[in-house]
């Protein structure tokens, strides 16, 4: 990798501890959440159980809390986490963790106040383990198989979108979920190196067609943006997204908190525009019309953080 060029793509992403996941915006998360003891939750990614912890920590014996991930690997370290509570076990929630994806929530459309929720939290960043396994096949900074499916069970990897979709299917859905304006140029390289089978071949056929032009480009890798549109494509981000929070008014109770996290744009215009127009619709109240962004200190502690954006509202 070149002088100044960062694996940007890990920036959506969650720093380490000993249990390899420092949770992004706890603090601020665990506060609009505004937790209630005895209350029911769902956290739509758990990942290694950052935030499921904390919120475990507030609910008491009398809570429960949901939790979804499409990692078997990351659910079953979550679940090793949130036995270790630190707290009496007597006083420690009911705890369920379901293997995949949240979107599942959209078919739970709860019909009394009473069935649903009091608070639901989607993290959407993608963890520093997931990226730094290099048979996952999310990073383009280590030789690996061209995979980037977080539910490894799943059908469609990158290997196939990569070998197998025509020119013009590749460069609209690199320019859709990369928001890449060279997607045409890439998708054209990537046909003609045709077998691709590793992260490395296919960065460096990326980074040959997407050369910098100038000082702004060379802050990322070439292959970033290309890399991010595999990955939504793949694990259909987007779609399991709208599902949530086309879901969401009716999971939540009166009161109820929506907390989202997300790590770019393309997410958090979704999100904004959803929550505006439940607002609009009288279905929500906005309790940030600005993104909460992390602090100067925690970008400092965990510098994959500093592109996340948070925002929130409360079921009315």
């Amino acid at each position: 990798m070149g002088k100044g060029l960062a694996d940007t793509p890990e920036r959506g992403g969650h720093g380490s501890n000993e249990f390899g996941h420092v949770p992004v915006l706890l603090k601020e998360a665990i506060d609009f959440l505004a937790v209630k003891r005895g209350g029911t939750y769902i956290d739509c990614t758990v990942g290694l159980g950052g935030h499921s912890y904390e919120i475990a920590r507030r609910l008491g014996a009398p809570g429960r809390l949901i939790g979804f991930d499409k990692d078997l690997a990351a659910l079953q370290r979550a679940g090793i986490r949130l036995q270790a509570s630190g707290v009496r076990l007597e006083d420690w929630p009911t705890i369920e963790l379901i293997h995949g994806s949240f979107a599942a929530v959209a078919d739970d459309r709860r019909p009394t106040t009473d069935d649903r929720v009091d608070g639901i939290l989607a993290d959407l960043g993608v963890s520093s383990p997931q990226f730094s396994d290099p048979t996952r096949g999310f990073s383009f900074q280590a030789e690996g198989p061209l995979d980037m499916r977080m539910n490894p069970q799943s059908e469609l990897t990158a290997d196939q979108v990569v070998n197998q979709f025509d020119e013009h299917e590749l460069a609209d859905l690199i320019y859709e979920f990369g928001e890449e304006r060279r997607s045409r140029r890439i998708a054209r390289a990537i046909v003609r190196s045709r077998p691709i089978r590793s992260t490395a071949h296919l960065a460096a056929v990326v980074s040959a067609a997407a050369r910098p032009m100038n000082q702004a480009e060379r802050r990322i890798h070439p292959a970033t943006l290309t890399f991010q549109a595999l990955r939504i494509f793949v694990n259909r981000e987007l779609d399991d997204l709208r599902q949530l929070l086309e879901a969401a008014p009716q999971l939540l109770k009166p009161g109820g908190r929506l907390v989202i996290i997300s790590f770019h744009s393309l997410e958090d215009r979704i999100v904004k525009d959803a929550m505006r127009e439940g607002a609009r619709q009288g279905q929500y109240k906005l309790l940030t019309k600005k993104p909460v962004t992390p602090s100067e200190d925690e970008i400092a502690l965990n510098p994959r953080a500093r592109s996340a954006k948070l925002r929130t509202a409360e079921r009315v």
